[in-house]
């Protein structure tokens, strides 16, 4: 079974979550994971969503939002620390290849962000390049300290708000597209007890709609 292709942030929106309902609850579809899909992407892709996601083994995006190939234009790194390589990564899905949303993905228990969170603690630099992933993650941990949070929820949530933030003030492609209505960034958290994704912050896309 193959979904319609999502033309509007909304459509491309209530796509991703319908496949995330359908894992969570133990009944995905596997869609476009076929022969004859293999066989029509080869001279092009056309995905709807640009995600990005932390690198983490257990958020494999496919199969936790149940969809196949050519579906979504993943982007991963620990934290989902966004630098010049991933803005460019997600630029070329949303001005390239015409995706009408991009989607943060952070999850609890995130490696990442508990590193970050004792280095601060502790005032000790990380080891080789794993200290760039750790500036990059500083700031959220920062401003979650600061407004007094102290569950891991919601060090996710802010961290999840700060990538999205990030990429929409570095990235004037993106900005753009959003601001004319053709694509959507929404920031969602990913629960890896119960499978679900719950929704973080939305940029062009109204949350009430969902």
């Amino acid at each position: 079974m193959s979904d319609a292709f999502p033309a509007t942030p909304r459509e491309a929106f209530d796509q991703l979550m319908a496949g995330n309902q359908r894992f969570a609850a133990g009944t995905p579809q596997h869609p476009n994971q076929d022969a004859a899909r293999r066989a029509g992407l080869t001279s092009a892709q056309r995905p709807y969503a640009v995600l990005l996601g932390c690198s983490d083994s257990r958020l494999a995006a496919e199969i936790i939002f149940d969809q196949g190939l050519g579906d979504l234009f993943v982007v991963r790194t620990a934290g989902h620390a966004a630098g010049p390589e991933v803005l460019g990564s997600i630029e070329y899905g949303v001005s390239v290849l015409g995706c009408p949303l991009v989607v943060v993905l952070g999850h609890d228990s995130c490696g990442a962000v508990a590193a970050t969170r004792a280095a601060v603690a502790d005032g000790t630099a990380a080891p080789g390049y794993l200290r760039d992933v750790i500036e990059r993650v500083t700031p959220s941990v920062l401003a979650a300290q600061a407004a007094g949070v102290s569950e891991d929820d919601g060090f996710i949530d802010t961290h999840v708000r700060h990538t999205v933030d990030f990429v929409l003030d570095r990235s004037r492609v993106l900005a753009d597209r959003v601001s004319s209505g053709h694509t959507a960034v929404v920031g969602l958290s990913y629960a890896l007890t119960d499978g679900n994704a719950r929704p973080v912050t939305f940029h062009g896309l109204e949350p009430e709609e969902r």
